[in-house]
């Protein structure tokens, strides 16, 4: 069950510090970051090393069997992207997966959707290689420097904090396999607040990844204990799927916003759907309107159904697809004629896949006093992902694949090698020439909704970068409501539904886990989410 956040009632500053800041949502994670930065690693070593971490001591988010993105401004100046995405496995096409799934649920192929767990949901997992090509393409340390707070963490044990044990519940009813429920359940419960825990197999894992690089996941035991353990539950990835997996430097996309210069990754990431959002949001004048006013919200959350409803349509792929340019200014301007006073009801959101909506994922933002500032986001989709894990290895493997469709017309529809519709959107922004921030907003479909809020937060009502995620947010559901925090200013909502929203009221753990760091001319600030388990590790 969710904690009670409301509960708490502490104030949070925004913190500053001289040499480099790590921001993320689980204090040992954070602290691990610092360490590579006292060690004399710059903030690209630090996200790693909060990556990595964030594994151990979070575990019902993000993993090994995931992927990883960042967006990044090194202190040369460069503005750049690294993409860790795996694809479908080469032997899955949509009429094998249609007719696995059909035996194994003894129903009508042509009644089968993309399943939601199992094998057929797992793509290659891209986190290693990831890791590993931050570190060497842009750190100053070594992979098995970053990966020594996580090892060190998984074997000797921690402590776990309040939301991660609420979280690691879903594995007591997912974990169905001795191995897996060895790797993460004790004596078949997930562990209470405060119990110590420790990840041996995961830690052993990371041992050997630290001696022997990336490449054991990919070609070594690592890949065939993957691959062994999806082809023994009857799914189609092959140790040559594996091998095949190549990281890629996209150039981000980007657009302004009121002066404010915002990037994020492009398709198959919904960085798009930020970017449009964005642009229909400045185009209808929504940040002119006073915060605690519900013309604000509805302004907003109207340019928010516009770009799910094209986003989720159109981002796929584009190795398979053409990009479609749902970020430009002009292209907004045609949107935004659609939006009025009422509530736009033809809204279009969703993936085709099962969920995607309320999916977890871990952020963590990084600033380093040389100016090198990242926004570094590491995820298996949802929660613990698939509910397969590799072997002894102690690794749980994505999901992602849900998000494919079996529907032959779809630009998301599952093909060979392709990589579905992907959730994870690190961003960054340039405030002016020396002035950068890394931010995000971790979870499912929240995550481009919290950009814009956080975004309009520090740009249209000045807030410093802590009021900015502490502020009460709201989010459009897949549903049709617009589900709002009770934090929202009084009488807020009884105006929206008197426009014609239908609202809802949600607890806190339902709006995200936003994270930035910024660099403003050798000034170094962050600030954390306060519905996760956050932390600031100044340095």
């Amino acid at each position: 069950m969710d904690p009670d956040l409301d509960r708490f009632a502490s104030r949070r500053p925004t913190v500053y510090a001289p040499e480099g800041v790590v921001a993320t949502s689980q204090p040992l994670a954070a602290a691990a970051g610092r360490e590579l930065l006292r060690a004399g690693g710059n903030a690209f070593d630090a996200a790693v090393a909060t990556a990595a971490a964030l594994n151990v001591v979070e575990p019902t988010s993000t993993g090994l069997g995931g992927d990883v993105f960042a967006c990044y401004r090194t202190a040369d100046g460069d503005v750049g992207a690294m993409r860790a995405s795996g694809g479908a496995p080469e032997g899955a096409t949509r009429e094998r997966v249609r007719d696995a799934v059909a035996d194994e649920e003894d129903t009508d192929p042509a009644e089968v959707s993309m399943p939601e767990f199992g094998p057929h949901a797992v793509t290659v997992p891209g986190t290693a290689r990831g890791w590993e090509a931050t570190v060497q393409e842009l750190g100053r340390l070594t992979l098995a420097d970053a990966l020594g707070p996580a090892m060190r963490y998984a074997t000797e044990g921690y402590p776990v904090t309040e939301v991660v044990a609420a979280q690691w519940e879903h594995g007591e009813e997912l974990f169905t396999d001795a191995h897996a429920r060895e790797a993460f359940l004790f004596d078949g419960a997930s562990p209470g607040v405060g119990q110590t825990v420790r990840l041996p197999e995961l830690g052993a894992t990371m041992e050997t990844i630290a001696e022997e690089g990336a490449d054991v996941v990919y070609e070594g035991y690592v890949a065939e204990a993957i691959a062994d353990e999806i082809q023994d539950k009857g799914g189609f990835m092959t140790v040559d799927d594996l091998a095949d997996f190549e990281v890629e430097w996209p150039d981000p996309l980007s657009t302004t916003y009121d002066g404010v210069e915002v990037f994020e990754l492009g398709p198959n990431n919904q960085g798009q759907i930020a970017l449009e959002a964005l642009n229909v949001a400045e185009e209808i004048g929504a940040g002119d309107h006073p915060y605690d006013s519900p013309e604000r919200v509805h302004a907003f959350a109207e340019a928010m159904k516009v770009a799910f409803t094209d986003g989720h349509y159109h981002i796929t792929d584009p190795e398979y697809e053409p990009v479609q340019a749902l970020h430009e200014k002009s292209y907004a301007r045609e949107r935004a004629a659609a939006i009025g006073d009422e509530p736009l009801t033809d809204v279009e959101v969703g993936t085709p896949g099962p969920v995607g909506e309320d999916a977890d994922t871990v952020l963590l933002t990084v600033a380093d006093s040389a100016g090198n500032v990242v926004s570094f986001i590491n995820s298996r989709f949802m929660g613990f992902g698939s509910g397969v894990v590799a072997g002894d290895t102690g690794i749980a493997l994505q999901n992602r694949g849900a998000s494919f469709t079996l529907d032959a017309d779809h630009p998301n529809r599952l093909e060979p090698g392709k990589r579905p519709f992907h959730t994870l959107v690190p961003g960054l922004a340039r405030f002016g020439d020396e002035d950068w921030a890394a931010f995000g907003v971790m979870g499912g479909y929240m995550q481009p909704q919290g950009h814009l809020q956080v975004l309009a937060n520090l740009v249209d009502y000045d807030m410093p970068l802590q009021a900015a995620l502490d502020a009460p947010r709201w989010r459009y559901r897949e549903d049709g409501t617009l589900a709002i925090e009770e934090r929202l200013p009084d009488g807020v909502a009884s105006k929206l539904a008197r426009r014609g929203h239908d609202v809802r009221v949600e607890p806190p753990s339902q709006f995200g886990g936003a994270q930035i760091a910024r660099w403003d001319d050798g000034t170094l600030s962050a600030a954390t989410e306060p519905r996760k388990d956050g932390h600031v590790a100044p340095y």
